[in-house]
């Protein structure tokens, strides 16, 4: 694609302080976007991340109704969205799950959500390009994930929903689903640490070991992988897709 096709836009980036969104935020500032609003709960990562074009953070929680007010602002006219801002939470069963641990993923993960789609829409000029990030667990149920893979689920439906409604304005809403990701959210995952524990410390060898039996292609992704794939979603290459899911998890879902 081409890089010209980006110049002059304004992106928004939510959860953009780390991985996926990190990487989407380095890839639209590469691609010649002119600004790009990055929203995140850790402010000061945001204030650390250097990008070649103009860059405004706003620095809080999706689910704070208040946040949006304060992104609309520093927005103006959206051309392109990339809304990743999620949480995994801790992996049990329904039957063991508090209602506190299950608000609180759903909470980041929907609502949220919700929220940053609402002043998207509102923001979208004419032919935008919007990317919701879901998850392969929206699409497979695993054991464990509840309120992460129904949350997901409901991001998938979400997007067919909004691109419906935007598309008499030409604005694309597409869902990205990936499987595994090399992302710090693994860190977070009781069966990764003992496995880096198991390899005296090495992570990547910890990764590459879960990826060798949990995908039929035995690897997981980059977060850069997944920005080319989000870009695509948003390039004029893809001018005609949208209310799709794109899968891009090496075959796990099969």
């Amino acid at each position: 694609m081409s890089t010209s096709e980006f110049s002059g836009k304004t992106a928004l980036v939510t959860g953009a302080a780390q991985g996926i969104g990190a990487a989407c935020a380095a890839a639209l500032a590469g691609s010649g976007v002119a600004k790009v609003v990055l929203v995140d709960l850790d402010g000061a990562t945001l204030e650390a991340m250097d990008l070649p074009c103009e860059v405004v953070r706003v620095a809080g929680d999706v689910t704070d109704e208040a946040l949006w007010a304060r992104v609309e602002q520093a927005c103006g006219t959206l051309d392109c969205a990339v809304l990743n801002a999620g949480i995994a939470g801790t992996p049990a069963l329904l039957s063991d799950m508090s209602y506190e641990d299950w608000r609180r993923v759903v909470s980041v993960n929907l609502d949220g959500l919700f929220l940053s789609l609402r002043s998207t829409m509102k923001l979208a000029a004419k032919g935008a390009g919007v990317v919701l990030t879901a998850s392969v667990a929206g699409v497979k149920a695993e054991p464990g994930t509840g309120p992460y893979g129904a949350s997901k689920a409901a991001v998938l439906h979400l997007a067919k929903i909004a691109a419906k409604e935007g598309a008499r304005r030409r604005i694309r809403v597409n869902a990205i689903a990936p499987g595994g990701v090399d992302t710090a959210i693994w860190d977070a995952v009781p069966m990764f640490s003992d496995l880096v524990e198991k390899h005296q410390g090495d992570r990547a060898g910890a990764l590459e070991e879960m990826a060798s039996y949990a995908t039929p292609m035995g690897r997981f992704q980059s977060p850069e992988e997944i920005a080319a794939q989000v870009l695509f979603l948003l390039s004029d290459a893809a001018g005609t897709i949208t209310g799709t899911a794109l899968v891009t998890d090496g075959g796990y879902s099969l």
